[in-house]
């Protein structure tokens, strides 16, 4: 998968142990907004998460979509966009660099919805499924950013902005 961006806050200096993660990420378009997980906060973050043991790519996306915004995908319609990868101390473990690879992928989806499954921090948090146009994404997370997803995310926006990912 092509790398889109690197991000390296450089803050890991005498770290003993790596910790290497895989996650997905999935961009549902319609009408021109993207399908996004918007906080009470106003703050908007692309749907997907980390992938369970033995899980494939897909697999993951498939799940995560589901839980995160109650949309089913439809497998076979499936597009790599490309990949960031962060590179940072461990927020959990002062003696961890953590490197996160972030797969994203272009996702068309079937008809119908379920019902959401978050996770406790996500509940915390007020997530909901808010369709929004991109610009409208990039100028509130500009204003937030402070979260390293945020930041993530926002940079993915802005290269959908600025046509430097292929989107379907």
């Amino acid at each position: 998968m092509e790398i889109l961006a690197r991000f390296d806050e450089k803050n890991y200096e005498n770290t003993t142990k790596v910790l290497e993660k895989y996650t997905v990420r999935g961009i549902v378009l319609r009408d021109g907004k993207v399908a996004m997980q918007c906080s009470s906060g106003g703050e908007y973050k692309i749907p997907g998460g980390g992938m369970e043991q033995g899980e494939t790519a897909l697999e993951a996306l498939e799940r995560e979509i589901r839980e995160e915004t109650g949309l089913l995908i439809k497998p076979d319609r499936v597009k790599e966009l490309g990949e960031i990868i962060e590179t940072r101390r461990d927020l959990f473990d002062g003696n961890t660099k953590y490197i996160c690879h972030s797969l994203f992928f272009y996702c068309e989806i079937k008809d119908g919805t379920v019902e959401l499954k978050l996770t406790e921090s996500e509940k915390k948090r007020g997530y909901f499924l808010k369709w929004a146009r991109p610009d409208e994404i990039y100028e509130r997370n500009r204003l937030i950013g402070k979260d390293a997803w945020i930041v993530r995310d926002t940079a993915f926006i802005k290269m959908m902005i600025d046509k430097k990912v292929k989107i379907p």
